[in-house]
């Protein structure tokens, strides 16, 4: 799950930057993109990791 969000955040933030912020470099649609996936990745991680703990302690 949490690499099909990653990887659908990529193209829809791609598309945000082009179309309604008229970003028209690659490299900073690219940046801006990548950014928006790893950051989507890491906190979902973080969620699922302090999921993880919560249920650790109440056993």
């Amino acid at each position: 799950m949490q690499e099909i969000l990653t990887a659908v955040t990529y193209p829809i933030v791609w598309l945000i930057c082009g179309y309604l912020l008229k970003i028209e470099s690659g490299l900073a649609k690219l940046l801006i993109s990548l950014t928006a996936a790893i950051l989507v990745y890491v906190l979902i991680g973080i969620k699922r990791s302090q999921k993880e703990n919560n249920e650790d302690n109440e056993d």
